[in-house]
This record gives C-alpha cells, sequence and structure tokens, in this order.
C-alpha cells in the first residue's frame, strides 16, 4: 500500500493560522466596505434631503408656484424656453421681463400672485411662464453646481408612476440638452422609469425617502403635490461610483494593516508552540516508536522522565509510559489467550466431525432399494449447529424420516440437538406411531431440561410397500409435496402441535398422505425462508417454491442443489445467520 506524504505538526499548525488570517482579511475587508458605503449612503441621503428641501423652497419662491408648473405641463409644446442664460449679457429672457415689467408696472414679477397671473392677458402668460421658467432653471443650476450633484430634475408622472414628464432639469455650464439618455433633458421629455425608479417614486409619494441604486448612480426622490392628477417630484441623481472607490482603496489599506499585524502575532505563537509542544512531542513520538521496535517498556520508562511540562503533553508522556507497560502484560496475555483459543478451535473443528458423523451422510443411502430415492443436507452457520435430519428403516417396509430445529446456535444447540435426535430414533425405532414418538420425545426431554431449550420437529414414517405416509409436526416449517408426477411443488399445510421441551404433558396429532410413483417430499429448517440479503429481505417460500419448480423431474439430489442455488444468489454476498437443513424423498413405488 502507497504511503501517504505526511506533514509536520508545524506545518499544519502554519497553514491553519495562514488560513485563518486570509479569511479574517477578506471578512475584514468587506466589512469595511459595507460600513464605507452605508456611511457614503448616510450622508448622500442626507444632503439628498436637504438640496430636496432647498429646490422646493426655490419652487416656492415664485407665489404662483403651481399655476406655473400646470401651465409648462400643458403648453410645454408652445413654449420658447431660454435654457442656461448666461445674464452677463443680453437674453430674450430679460428682455421679455422689461416688456412685463412696461405692462404691468403695478406687479412684481418674481412675487406674483395667481391673481396677477390670471389677469395678464393669454400672449402675457405666455411670456411670463417663459420668463419664471428661465429664471427657476437658472436657480437649479447654481443648486446643481453647488451640491455637485449629476442630475437634479422636477418631474411628473401618473398614479403607477411607470413614466416621467420632466418640467425643470438644471445643468452645468455647457452641459448639451436632448432627450438622450444621460442628457438634461428639456421641458417636456417623456422617459420610461425602472421598476427600482417606480417603487422608489411610489414610496416618496407616501413620504417614505430613501436612496435607490441605478447601477453607479444612486436616485432619490421628493414628493410635492398634484397638479392636473399627475404628482409632482424632485428628483436627484449622484454618481457614487468614485465614492465607492475610495471606500475600496480604505478598506484594502485597512485590511492590509490587519493583515500584517496578524502575520506578526502568528510567527509569535508558532514560535511559542515549537519549544513548548511540537519539541516535547517529537520525543513523545520518537520513544514510541522505539517501543514499536524493541517492545522494552523498561527503556521508554526511563527516556519519558525527562518530559515533565506541566500540560496535555506532560499528561501523554505518562500515560505512554503507563501503556507500554500494560501492553508487555497485554501481550502475555495474548499469548495465553491465543493457546487457549486455538484449543477450542480444535475442539470445535472435532465437534462440527462429531456432529457430522451423527448425521446420514452416504448417498444413495438404500442402494438396494428401488421404491424410493432420498438425500439431504445441512450447512451450520457456525462450525456446529442446532439443525438436523435423521432416515432410518424400522423395519423392511417401514422409513422414518425426521427434520428438526433446535432453539439457538452453537456448542448448546448441538449438544441438545445430538440428544434430541437420538430420543426421538429410539422412540421410533419401538414401532411407535408419529404421534406417540413426539409424545413420548417431549416427556423426555421436559423432565430434565434445565436450559429450557426446545426443538421443532417434523417426523414421518412411510409404509414403503403402499406409499402411505404417516405423519405429525411438532411446531415445525410446512413440508411441501409434489402429490404425482407432472404436478407442482406445494405448501403442505399440516398440523402443528406445540414444540418438543416447550411443556410436559403435550400431545401430538398425526395425519395421512398417500404418496404414489413419482410423488416428491421436500422438509426444510427455517434457515431456508428466512435466509436474508444485504437489504434484509427474506428468501421466503414464494421463492423457495419457484426454485423447486424450476425443474419438478429433478432427482432429489439436484432438488436441493436447485434451492441451495436459488438461496446463495439471493443471499450474494450477505453472511448466513442460520443453519441451511434439507430433505428430498422421491417415491418409485
Amino acid at each position: 500500500m502507497a504511503m501517504k506524504k505526511r506533514y509536520s505538526l508545524i506545518t499544519q499548525i502554519a497553514l491553519f493560522f495562514l488560513i485563518g488570517i486570509l479569511l479574517t482579511g477578506a471578512l475584514t475587508y468587506f466589512t469595511q466596505i459595507d460600513i464605507a458605503n452605508d456611511n457614503v449612503r448616510e450622508q448622500t441621503e442626507y444632503f439628498a434631503a436637504e438640496v430636496s428641501d432647498e429646490v422646493i423652497r426655490a419652487i416656492r419662491e415664485y407665489p404662483a408656484h403651481f399655476w406655473l408648473m400646470r401651465y409648462w405641463y400643458v403648453n410645454h409644446e408652445d413654449l420658447d424656453i431660454e435654457y442656461d442664460v448666461d445674464y452677463s449679457v443680453g437674453t430674450e429672457t430679460e428682455a421679455k421681463a422689461q416688456l412685463l415689467s412696461e405692462r404691468y408696472p403695478n406687479i412684481q414679477l418674481k412675487y406674483a400672485t395667481v391673481h396677477d397671473f390670471l389677469t395678464m392677458t393669454d400672449e402675457d402668460r405666455k411670456l411670463y411662464a417663459e420668463v419664471v421658467y428661465s429664471w427657476l432653471i437658472t436657480r437649479l443650476n447654481q443648486i446643481k453646481q453647488a451640491y455637485h450633484m449629476d442630475f437634479l430634475f422636477c418631474c411628473m408622472s401618473d398614479r403607477a408612476c411607470e413614466e416621467q414628464f420632466f418640467l425643470l432639469s438644471a445643468a452645468d455650464p455647457g452641459a448639451v440638452r436632448g432627450t438622450t439618455y444621460l442628457q438634461v433633458y428639456p421641458l417636456g421629455t417623456v422617459t420610461k422609469v425602472t421598476e427600482i425608479q417606480q417603487q422608489a417614486m411610489l414610496d416618496a409619494r407616501d413620504n417614505v425617502r430613501e436612496l435607490v441604486y441605478a447601477g453607479d448612480y444612486e436616485d432619490y426622490y421628493t414628493y410635492v403635490g398634484i397638479i392636473d392628477r399627475q404628482y409632482v417630484f424632485i428628483g436627484l441623481t449622484y454618481n457614487v461610483s468614485g465614492l465607492k472607490e475610495g471606500a475600496k482603496a480604505d478598506a484594502m489599506q485597512g485590511t492590509t494593516v490587519a493583515v500584517v499585524q496578524q502575520l506578526l502575532l502568528s510567527l509569535i505563537c508558532l514560535s511559542l508552540i515549537l519549544f513548548f509542544v511540537v519539541f516535547p512531542l517529537n520525543k513523545v513520538i520518537e520513544n514510541i516508536r522505539l517501543y514499536k521496535q524493541n517492545k522494552d517498556s523498561g527503556n521508554i520508562v526511563q527516556k519519558l522522565k525527562d518530559i515533565h511540562p506541566r500540560n496535555e503533553i506532560g499528561q501523554l508522556s505518562d500515560d505512554i509510559q503507563e501503556l507500554s507497560i500494560e501492553m508487555d502484560d497485554y501481550q502475555n496475555n495474548i499469548r495465553t489467550i491465543t493457546a487457549d483459543k486455538e484449543r477450542v478451535v480444535t475442539e470445535l473443528g472435532m465437534a462440527a466431525r462429531i456432529q457430522a458423523s451423527m448425521l446420514p451422510d452416504t448417498f444413495p443411502a438404500f442402494p438396494d432399494r428401488t421404491e424410493f430415492d432420498i438425500h439431504a443436507s445441512m450447512d451450520p452457520a457456525k462450525e456446529v449447529g442446532g439443525d438436523f435430519y435423521d432416515f432410518f428403516l424400522i423395519d423392511e417396509d417401514h422409513l422414518c424420516m425426521v427434520m428438526a430445529d433446535v432453539s439457538g446456535k452453537g456448542v448448546p444447540a448441538a449438544l441438545f440437538m445430538m440428544a434430541s435426535k437420538i430420543i426421538l430414533k429410539n422412540n421410533a425405532m419401538m414401532g411407535k406411531s408419529p404421534a406417540e414418538v413426539l409424545r413420548d420425545t417431549n416427556t423426555t426431554i421436559c423432565s430434565n431440561n434445565r436450559m429450557e431449550m426446545f426443538v421443532t420437529v417434523w417426523l414421518g414414517i412411510l409404509e414403503i410397500s403402499t406409499g402411505r405416509l404417516t405423519a405429525a409436526n411438532a411446531g415445525h416449517e410446512y413440508p411441501v409435496l409434489r402429490k404425482t408426477a407432472g404436478c407442482p411443488f406445494e405448501l403442505l399445510k399440516d398440523k402443528h402441535g406445540f414444540v418438543i421441551g416447550g411443556m410436559d404433558g403435550m400431545k401430538y396429532k398425526e395425519y395421512e398422505i398417500l404418496l404414489e410413483p413419482g410423488s416428491k417430499l421436500f422438509l426444510y429448517t427455517d434457515g431456508v425462508p428466512e435466509a436474508t440479503d444485504k437489504d434484509q429481505q427474506l428468501f421466503g417460500n414464494d421463492r423457495m417454491l419457484a426454485a423447486l419448480n424450476s425443474n419438478t423431474d429433478a432427482a432429489p439430489e439436484e432438488v436441493l442443489r436447485n434451492v441451495r442455488g436459488a438461496v446463495d444468489r439471493f443471499v450474494n454476498e450477505a453472511e448466513q445467520f442460520d443453519d441451511l437443513t434439507m430433505l428430498c424423498l422421491e417415491y418409485k413405488g
């Protein structure tokens, strides 16, 4: 067998330390990133709330803001709006404001009320809406640039919040306004929203405001009010990729410092383990190997006395010393036990041979008798078994057959089996009927059965000249009968009496079967139907009958061989737990 590559204890401990440091470093890194991201998120939410409130204040500086937003929403296609006005030079917005001031000298344009707005002509309302839009866009641009946001806008949406109608979109200097994604949208642009943005808008409508992720961007919505059944929101968008990269860099730096500190601490710990654990342990191992070579406990005890650390290794050293002494004593005991075991094995082998000699094992058993053919076999589960069979001529016209199974296994069952076999045969040779044989055998065994063992017995006496078979059953398995040539084997469910040795004073009933030329009788013990495979399934009577009927015309010896083969194939590699004993008689007439 190939030797496995071994590693020193200090190497394995160092590897565990290294794995622990790497796992701790990874955990530290991801934990710090999570904390940093949470901090970024909290700060961003705080500033977003501040910016949203400032945008709302900027909108509400105009008393007619709701009327204006409704006007922008309804008439967005007709408005001539000047976006991102540079007031350092003359603009159309200033010209429009000057014109309105001349027409309405009593109205302060930045503080015009709804009433003022309604007193204007349609043309002037349009001019006023365009002027205020440009002023408000300029203010939103200032807020956006002051807070360094990527997008700042005011939008409208229906109840489902599936689309956004852009009213106001702040821009940086030189930004491109258009309807392409990530451009600054002009008034009237309609876009679809993602599920995340939709949920954020619905939450904002319910006064629940929080950042939502959209790739590298985070959106923040604030509910303003309702105009023409359309919900008005302030929307902010931040690009947090830079902040996240900074958080990753900080986390990596902190993790590196932590890993270096752990490495230094691990080196100190490994040095202590090397001097106070590994070196003493190696000495213990060397002496264990020395003991394996010379089996000298005295030498081991002397060398291990120098190891006295007050820890588990010192205790191990003491235990090794005691164990080596006990091992010497144990080996001496093993030698004695081995000798005794060899003697027992020899005696068991002799007992097995004696038991086998008690059973008829010469076949053909009656070569000069042509009226019948008989064959039997017994395979014990252990060296000796408790099953037995027997067949013998009571006189020239009567053949007695016995199939029995003693309770238990091993030597006690074998001794009880031999005593039972002798008693049964003696009673049968006296010319008694099967029921009388079982009755008198039971009486004899019960009279001195201190071990309370019992035996199941089927006993039959065949009148050879007529084929009349008289039998009695003391708790044994049902016999199997093939009535005539061409018929299948079938279970003969006969009358059962109580087991032999179970209770004194028992009486047994007998029955008769008329065998015809070609009839066959199959007797067996429970080791056949109760043979078990590796899945704890039983062989059973059905499989036994199938094996018997696989060749109903087979001679008795072949019948037994067919059944034993079927049992072996079923059991396969499972262990044999019970004795297998079978007998087959063919009556030829």
